[in-house]
């Protein structure tokens, strides 16, 4: 009977216990239980789990690294980042310019391009004896000389220090007296510098140091504070101070109308090679003045291929750094 009567009690257990709590013992081992279970915990993690960040759904999910962009996509950054960089160096730091005559042969031949300091003019830096310069027209120098027109992209380069500016009116010759100094021509030469003979082995060969003619080639002048006095290695074919006396500056260049001082022959490559002051003008009672100092002597472009690498690195550091996490 007992064992009926605990058999009937087992099988009617939920009707006999309707309605009121039962005590739920301990779960025998290996018995499965659901997760809402009181005593598997709830939704609490195990004791010896850690908690799951973010609910462990998927909106809580950590955002995946961005890849670093391919080259391609960065190309057109660093090349506008170069161009930028480009225009910034040939308005403060160096630029290039074609030699358009035959008046500064053999030193610079027609065709040539040279590069140009414009950096040491904005320290306070003045044109010295001897030195190679690019200056504006002063007063119409220039007149009458064939222009070119150049088209949408020649502009575009020179624009951005690349190509020689075919609007700008500048004329490059050689710096022969500064403000104070004498300057003397009698007869064939020799020229001379407040009384000093000097020695030009720049000059064009077959040419004399002094033009025998009554247009300028004969002439004695004194410089005035803040002007030049600028000639043409090629003597006889120069069109420079000594024939320009009659404008406004009496033939003089003002110093403000210095672009800079030419210092490299960039191109042809065969034709390569530093612009330095000669010797003749570092002769004793000249009274020169100190040199200007070192030129930055690097083409707009390959300035700004030099700056653009630190930019490219940054960005490649940056992404690899984003990439890892």
């Amino acid at each position: 009977m007992g064992d009926v009567a605990v058999g009937a009690r087992s099988g009617h257990d939920g009707e006999e216990h309707r309605g009121r709590p039962v005590a739920a013992g301990p779960a025998p081992d290996g018995a499965v239980t659901s997760g809402s279970d009181p005593g598997a915990g709830g939704g609490e993690p195990p004791a010896d789990e850690p908690p799951r960040p973010g609910g462990g759904g998927a909106g809580g999910a950590a955002p995946a690294p961005r890849r670093p962009r391919s080259f391609w996509k960065e190309l057109p950054i660093l090349i506008g980042i170069a161009l930028v960089l480009a225009l910034l160096i040939k308005t403060f730091l160096v630029q290039a310019f074609s030699i358009p005559s035959a008046s500064m042969e053999n030193t610079l031949k027609e065709g040539d391009r040279v590069l140009v300091d414009k950096l040491t003019p904005w320290f306070g830096s003045e044109p010295e004896r001897g030195e190679v310069v690019v200056f504006h027209d002063p007063d119409n120098w220039l007149a009458g000389e064939a222009t070119t027109d150049p088209n949408a992209f020649q502009t575009f380069l020179s624009w951005i220090g690349l190509m020689p500016s075919a609007e700008e009116k500048d004329l490059i010759k050689r710096v022969v007296g500064v403000g104070g100094d004498t300057v003397t021509c009698k007869g064939t030469g020799p020229l001379t510098v407040n009384g000093k003979a000097l020695n030009e082995p720049y000059v064009y060969p077959g040419n004399t140091p002094c033009s025998q003619d009554d247009q300028g080639g004969q002439f004695s002048v004194k410089v005035p504070k803040g002007y030049i006095w600028v000639m043409g290695d090629h003597r006889q074919n120069s069109r420079d101070s000594r024939y320009n006396q009659s404008d406004k500056h009496h033939g003089m260049v003002p110093v403000d109308q210095v672009v800079g001082r030419a210092i490299v022959k960039a191109w042809p490559i065969t034709r390569w090679g530093t612009l330095p002051v000669p010797d003749t003008f570092d002769q004793p009672g000249l009274n020169a003045r100190s040199s200007s100092g070192p030129a930055l002597a690097a083409a707009p472009q390959g300035l700004a291929l030099v700056g653009v690498v630190p930019v490219v690195l940054w960005r490649r550091r940056r992404q690899e750094l984003s990439w890892k996490g």
